[in-house]
């Protein structure tokens, strides 16, 4: 009896195994190459893509499961040949835990008046509005007062328990005593810490492994904070982390086998940050000279989160009007990076802005605004993030090569010709299981 009980217990902790699926694509958009291709299609087989092939192509079943019904039957074809089809996108900075805090009242309200639970069933609402829009990967770069929170839901959604994205947790960010909200309440009162805290070189460390001791797959710090314009015109911030903090938290973390992703607005914070060995950097209104020519140098993934930017400046402008100027710095700061050949990886800060009010896809079009190709906007959200987050066990990330992951989004347009095609999904398939199709 116990041998069967445990044998139950085993098999509902394994995710259900996908079939075997063919997609028919009118067009196929492979952004590592820079290639479009037209009437193909797509065989998908135990999440990941068994082939790729000419739709005209005479039926097979996939290569690897010979004994297996053929994915042509009619019961396993996705017919898109009316769309464009293109790798799964990644978001490589999201906040599930968050509902959007353009003020600092919306960020105390639920990190004081929510229940972890409560915010977990909001953040897989949250995830599934995400995966409806195509992003069938996301980085989560801090979960703001709810712990590991991250970590379970990255479980959840890879058995099968709801239906979500692929996440790479973070857990709680990381800061210094003083440094982050909550704030400003009585000192006789022990309020809720948005973010793991640490002082001191050895004491940061121990907070490394204790993140890594509960799963997280990278580790998130904020470098500064309190940004300013100098006497000169120039910009500065507070750095959070001494050097010696910063060095050996990195130090640490890649010890462990985990990235750092680095929030930094100012080059006061890059200094530090990349000086460290940091993985990424988050955000980056302000970029000079010498912070793009060491991340293009040293191929330091820079995430520009626009979205999140547009969004809070208006009512954080209202009580400190630095946050305009950031939004002028930003466009700046972008094109500078784009010229000197700096890896831009998509991300939105969503979490930050509400999830059910902007579409994360909005990056796409500020991106080329501001000066970049579309190839280069769809390879931010596939090739460039891919490379950022590294190999993962569920196969390549951001593309539809044999081998790669089974994800796919199929939008209605060409994006090459206009961009905004992008923020209206048609169909979605997340680890080779349909999960939006037309109506």
């Amino acid at each position: 009896m116990r041998i069967r009980l445990a044998l139950l217990a085993a098999a509902l902790t394994l995710p259900l195994a996908a079939e075997p699926l063919a997609v028919k694509c009118g067009t196929l958009l492979d952004p590592g190459s820079r290639v479009s291709k037209t009437n193909m299609k797509i065989l998908f087989e135990g999440g990941k893509v068994a082939r790729v092939e000419a739709a005209s192509a005479a039926a097979a079943p996939p290569p690897s499961s010979p004994s297996k019904k053929s994915s042509e039957s009619p019961s396993s074809v996705l017919d898109l040949s009316a769309y464009t089809c293109l790798p799964g996108l990644i978001d490589a900075h999201t906040h599930l835990l968050l509902q959007g805090d353009a003020t600092s009242e919306e960020y105390d309200e639920q990190v004081l008046k929510e229940s972890t639970p409560y915010r977990a069933l909001r953040a897989a609402a949250a995830a599934r509005i995400a995966l409806d829009h195509g992003f069938t990967t996301l980085r989560d770069l801090g979960t703001e007062g709810a712990g590991f929170t991250d970590v379970d839901l990255r479980k959840a959604f890879s058995l099968g328990i709801v239906p979500g994205p692929r996440v790479l947790a973070s857990g709680p960010g990381m800061s210094v005593t003083g440094r982050y909200p909550l704030l400003g309440y009585s000192w006789e009162r022990k309020m809720p810490d948005g973010v793991l805290k640490c002082d001191g070189a050895d004491d940061c460390r121990k907070a490394v492994r204790w993140q890594a001791q509960f799963g997280v797959d990278w580790i998130k710090v904020y470098a500064d904070g309190s940004y300013y314009r100098t006497p000169d015109g120039g910009w500065a911030s507070v750095p959070n982390f001494t050097r010696d903090e910063m060095n050996a938290i990195v130090d640490e973390a890649h010890r462990v086998r985990k990235k750092v992703a680095a929030h930094s607005m100012t080059p006061t914070g890059h200094r530090i940050a990349l000086a460290a060995g940091v993985d990424s950097l988050e955000h980056g209104d302000v970029l000079d000279d010498e912070t793009v020519k060491t991340m293009a140098a040293k191929k330091i993934a820079y995430c520009p989160t626009i979205t999140v930017t547009d969004f809070v400046k208006g009512p954080r402008s209202k009580t400190n009007p630095i946050w305009e100027q950031l939004w002028a710095a930003a466009q700046e700061s972008f094109k500078r990076a784009y010229r000197a050949g700096a890896p831009i990886a998509f991300g939105t800060d969503a979490g930050g802005f509400d999830w059910d009010k902007r579409n994360q896809a909005e990056e796409f079009s500020f991106m080329v605004a501001w000066g970049m190709t579309p190839w280069d906007a769809l390879r931010s959200a596939t090739t460039v993030a891919a490379d950022l987050l590294g190999p993962h066990k569920d196969g390549k990330l951001g593309c539809l090569d044999a081998g790669c992951v089974a994800d796919l989004v199929a939008v209605s347009g060409d994006p090459l010709l206009d961009i905004k095609t992008m923020e209206k999904t048609v169909a979605v398939i997340s680890r080779g299981k349909v999960v939006k199709k037309p109506d």
